[in-house]
Protein backbone atom coordinates (compact mmCIF):
# COMPACT_ATOMS: atom_id res chain seq x y z
CA UNK A 1 0.00 0.00 0.00
CA UNK A 2 1.00 3.70 0.20
CA UNK A 3 2.06 4.14 3.07
CA UNK A 4 4.16 1.25 3.19
CA UNK A 5 5.78 2.36 0.16
CA UNK A 6 6.26 5.72 1.60
CA UNK A 7 8.09 4.34 5.11
CA UNK A 8 10.59 2.67 3.05
CA UNK A 9 11.50 6.04 0.64
CA UNK A 10 11.65 7.72 3.69
CA UNK A 11 13.28 5.42 5.80
CA UNK A 12 15.88 4.94 3.45
CA UNK A 13 16.67 8.41 3.00
CA UNK A 14 17.25 8.90 6.33
CA UNK A 15 19.64 5.96 6.68
CA UNK A 16 21.40 7.82 3.16
CA UNK A 17 21.21 11.01 5.05
CA UNK A 18 22.70 9.84 8.73
CA UNK A 19 25.73 7.63 6.74
CA UNK A 20 26.67 11.26 4.93
CA UNK A 21 26.19 12.84 8.83
CA UNK A 22 28.25 10.47 10.41
CA UNK A 23 31.01 10.56 8.09
CA UNK A 24 31.12 14.43 8.68
CA UNK A 25 31.02 13.58 12.07
CA UNK A 26 34.07 11.52 11.83
CA UNK A 27 36.30 13.42 9.62
CA UNK A 28 36.27 15.70 11.76
CA UNK A 29 36.23 14.20 15.42
CA UNK A 30 32.92 15.23 16.10
CA UNK A 31 29.99 13.29 18.29
CA UNK A 32 29.32 10.18 15.88
CA UNK A 33 25.80 8.10 15.25
CA UNK A 34 26.59 5.21 17.02
CA UNK A 35 26.74 1.80 14.79
CA UNK A 36 23.34 0.67 16.42
CA UNK A 37 21.48 3.57 15.32
CA UNK A 38 22.40 3.49 11.72
CA UNK A 39 22.04 -1.15 11.53
CA UNK A 40 18.49 -0.36 12.92
CA UNK A 41 17.53 2.16 10.22
CA UNK A 42 18.84 -0.79 8.31
CA UNK A 43 16.63 -3.20 9.84
CA UNK A 44 13.79 -1.36 9.93
CA UNK A 45 13.65 -0.71 6.15
CA UNK A 46 16.84 1.49 5.34
CA UNK A 47 19.05 -0.98 4.22
CA UNK A 48 19.04 0.37 0.63
CA UNK A 49 19.58 4.04 1.72
CA UNK A 50 22.42 2.78 4.49
CA UNK A 51 24.13 0.49 1.32
CA UNK A 52 24.12 3.56 -0.90
CA UNK A 53 25.55 5.67 1.77
CA UNK A 54 28.15 3.10 2.69
CA UNK A 55 29.26 3.19 -1.79
CA UNK A 56 29.04 7.38 -1.42
CA UNK A 57 30.62 8.06 1.34
CA UNK A 58 33.18 5.07 1.52
CA UNK A 59 32.20 4.69 5.16
CA UNK A 60 31.69 1.90 7.34
CA UNK A 61 32.61 -0.58 4.05
CA UNK A 62 35.13 -2.50 6.33
CA UNK A 63 33.22 -3.29 8.96
CA UNK A 64 31.61 -6.49 9.03
CA UNK A 65 28.52 -6.05 10.45
CA UNK A 66 28.13 -3.36 7.39
CA UNK A 67 29.96 -5.23 4.82
CA UNK A 68 27.71 -8.06 5.27
CA UNK A 69 24.66 -7.46 7.39
CA UNK A 70 23.53 -4.42 5.09
CA UNK A 71 23.60 -6.58 1.87
CA UNK A 72 21.94 -9.34 4.05
CA UNK A 73 19.36 -7.13 5.09
CA UNK A 74 18.66 -6.04 1.23
CA UNK A 75 18.32 -9.58 -0.08
CA UNK A 76 16.11 -10.60 2.82
CA UNK A 77 13.63 -7.64 1.95
CA UNK A 78 14.06 -8.07 -1.75
CA UNK A 79 12.78 -12.05 -0.78
CA UNK A 80 10.26 -10.98 1.38
CA UNK A 81 8.88 -8.36 -0.85
CA UNK A 82 8.94 -11.51 -4.37
CA UNK A 83 6.82 -13.79 -2.09
CA UNK A 84 4.33 -10.70 -1.55
CA UNK A 85 3.99 -10.41 -4.53
CA UNK A 86 3.82 -13.74 -5.37
CA UNK A 87 0.66 -14.13 -2.71
CA UNK A 88 -1.19 -11.32 -4.11
CA UNK A 89 -0.80 -12.83 -7.55
CA UNK A 90 -2.34 -15.66 -6.57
Amino acid sequence: DLGTFLWFVLINIVGFVEMGRDKRFAQRNAYRISEKTLMLLALFGGAVGIYLGMVRFHHKTKKPLFKFGVPFLIVLYLALLGFYISSIMT
